[in-house]
């Protein structure tokens, strides 16, 4: 595929703008503490149950946290023995999940990639299974909203992944037929959506919790990171 037919690129965020480990490992268990109402015992059994190493708060690729939506992990937790309801603890969970937005750790500087990208007149996007507040406040708090045409959660009504309708959010968004988007990220989940939206190139990054063994026979390109996008896309 010629590359300069890529007219838009549609980035996952954690895991992809944000170092996941990094970033998230301390919020799951956090997560898993709230869910079990402090019940040290039965948040550790839950986080297991999210793929999610109790000690370290390190995810597992394709795990509940490390690649789900908030929904489908309350409800996980809730079947497994939590004691609030799903609803509830989605709220919950929400809730935390944007309030840690402040000590998210970004993979680059996003601003100064997100401006050059779109200085050479790409159309660029989010879409995260995260809730579409954490979304937002993420790329505002990075500098990126100037730069997006689109961004979206799981809540956002376009679907979750790994089905294809936050990739045909970010076309009706921007009036780009698929094949002349890219999807940037960091589980096979984003690499799913993307194949199945017919996506024009699948970009997978090892900042995340996907390792290169799972991604790579998913996806057009590998790169250590979004750091070295540009340079891979453009020379």
């Amino acid at each position: 595929m010629a590359l300069p037919a890529i007219r838009g690129l549609l980035f996952d965020k954690d895991g992809t703008l944000i170092d996941y480990q990094a970033s998230w490992a301390p919020t799951n268990l956090k997560a898993g503490q709230l869910a079990a109402q402090g019940d040290l015992e039965l948040a550790a059994r839950l986080l297991t149950v999210a793929g999610v190493d109790p000690v370290t708060g390190y995810a597992t690729s394709d795990g509940l946290l490390a690649s789900g939506n908030t929904e489908d992990l309350a409800e996980a937790w809730a079947e497994a023995g939590s004691p609030f309801g799903a609803a509830e603890l989605t709220e919950r969970l929400d809730t935390l999940f944007c309030s840690v937005v402040v000590a998210a750790v970004p993979v680059c500087d996003l601003a100064a990639l997100f401006a050059s990208l779109s200085g050479r007149g790409l159309a660029l996007g989010i879409a995260s299974s995260d809730s579409e507040a954490a979304v937002a406040a993420t790329a505002e708090r990075f500098g990126l909203e100037p730069h997006l045409a689109f961004l979206c959660g799981y809540d956002s009504g376009h679907g979750a992944k790994p089905g294809r309708g936050m990739v045909d959010g970010f076309c009706r968004a921007t009036g780009l037929p698929t094949e002349a988007v890219a999807v940037i990220g960091d589980s096979t989940h984003d690499m799913h959506m993307a194949a199945a939206a017919g996506a024009g190139y699948r970009i997978a990054v090892l900042t995340g919790a996907g390792s290169a063994e799972t991604l790579r026979p998913l996806s057009h390109l590998l790169l250590p990171s979004i750091a070295t996008l540009e340079q891979a896309l453009f020379g």
